[in-house]
């Protein structure tokens, strides 16, 4: 009996401990943690499962760690307001993936961040053509952050509330989403000849939507 006491002594201890540690990180939203603050919830929650599990093992050998790991916390964070470039270092900094309506693969490639990755953000904002695009800024966070182009920039609004579908990703054509639209890659290939960009390998994201393409050509290396 004195063991099932002390478990729930130990849970409930370190139940109120944690959550001390997390008031003291400071507030954020869970799709907001930085590396760092990801680092430091997992090494907490194995530590306190440890500390729970092994009731033979002093508690203050659990307490010791924890206290560590908010002090670092609490250092590393104080150190961040003072210097950019050591919050750079933890939380990394903000890749530009479109830039004025143009695809960075460079960044893209850097970031291990892909086009299926992109149009699923995109699609999460209501944004159903790349080619509305003037900005899109990956966040330290993961987060993507959009910026349309104005109503003048656009070539032509599209009257179809269907979603614009990829004909081309990574220079491979999307042979699916061609029967979708009813076209072949016969007609995209002559289609991409008249607008100047026959080879296929070459292009790294293509859409079709009302008439009009958006081509992206791959960056040259």
């Amino acid at each position: 009996m004195a063991h099932h006491w002390e478990i729930l002594f130990r849970t409930v201890l370190l139940y109120l401990l944690i959550i001390v540690t997390f008031r003291l990180m400071g507030k954020r939203e869970v799709g907001e943690l930085s590396v760092i603050d990801l680092v430091v919830t997992i090494m907490l929650a194995e530590i306190a499962s440890m500390a729970i599990e092994n009731t033979d093992d002093h508690l203050i050998h659990s307490l010791i760690p924890i206290f560590a790991i908010v002090i670092l916390q609490i250092l590393f964070s104080f150190i961040s307001l003072k210097s950019k470039r050591f919050r750079d270092l933890l939380d990394g900094r903000p890749s530009i993936i479109i830039n004025r309506g143009t695809i960075d693969e460079k960044t893209m490639k850097k970031q291990r961040y892909n086009f299926d990755d992109l149009l699923v953000q995109l699609r999460e904002k209501n944004i159903r053509n790349i080619s509305d695009v003037e900005f899109a800024i990956l966040e330290s966070s993961g987060k993507l952050s959009v910026f349309k182009k104005e109503p003048q920039k656009k070539k032509k609004k599209s009257s179809q509330g269907d979603i614009t579908m990829p004909l081309i990703i990574d220079g491979v054509i999307q042979e699916e989403n061609l029967r979708r639209i009813n076209k072949t890659s016969f007609w995209l290939r002559q289609e991409l000849k008249k607008q100047g960009a026959s080879e296929i390998k070459k292009i790294s994201f293509c859409s079709y939507d009302q008439g009009e393409f958006y081509i992206d050509k791959k960056d040259e290396s």
